[in-house]
C-alpha cells in the first residue's frame, strides 16, 4: 500500500511529534485510542435509573428506597406521586447510632435492626405493602438483611 492511498487519513489525523518519535519506517500519522471507563458510582447510578423506570411508589404501595455507604445505611419510604417521604430511618440518627457500637461501618446486624425499625414505623402509619428499591446495589449482605428483617416484621414486598 503506497502513501498516496493513505492521504485521506493524514488529513483527518494531524501529525504531531509529541506523540511518537520520528521513525522513517512508520507513517507520519498516529491513532489515539481512549477507553471508555466508568466508575463504580456511575455504574450503580445507571442500575438505579433502570430500576426506577420499573419501581414507582404510590399512596397505596410506597417505595422502600435503600442507600448504603461505607459508614452509614439509610432507608426511606416514599410516595412518588405526591413526592413525600412517609417514613425514614438512618444510622446517622442518634437513637440508632447509640444502640450499636461500630467503627468500621454498619454490619449485617445493624442492617437487620434498621429493617426492624422501618417496618415498625411503617406499620404504625398504616403502611403494610411497599415496593422495594435496592438503589442499584446488589441484593446481598446488608441490603438483603434489611429487606428480610422488614419482611419478618410485617412489611409485604
Amino acid at each position: 500500500m503506497n502513501t498516496s492511498s493513505l492521504s485521506f487519513l493524514q488529513s483527518a489525523f494531524p501529525t504531531s511529534s509529541s506523540f511518537l518519535p520520528p521513525n522513517p519506517l512508520t507513517p507520519s500519522f498516529c491513532f489515539v485510542v481512549e477507553a471508555h471507563s466508568t466508575t463504580r458510582r456511575q455504574d450503580r447510578t445507571a442500575r438505579h435509573t433502570r430500576i426506577r423506570k420499573k419501581v414507582e411508589g404510590t399512596p397505596e404501595r410506597p417505595r422502600l428506597s435503600v442507600f448504603r455507604s461505607n459508614k452509614h445505611l439509610s432507608v426511606q419510604v416514599i410516595d412518588d406521586t405526591n413526592m413525600h417521604t412517609l417514613a425514614s430511618v438512618s444510622t446517622m440518627q442518634k437513637a440508632v447510632f447509640e444502640e450499636f457500637n461500630y467503627t468500621a461501618g454498619p454490619t449485617v446486624e445493624v442492617a437487620k435492626r434498621v429493617g426492624e425499625i422501618i417496618a415498625k414505623s411503617c406499620l404504625e402509619k398504616g403502611i403494610t405493602k411497599v415496593a422495594f428499591d435496592r438503589g442499584g446495589y446488589p441484593y446481598h449482605g446488608r441490603v438483603q438483611a434489611l429487606a428480610d428483617a422488614a419482611r419478618e416484621h410485617g412489611l409485604e414486598f
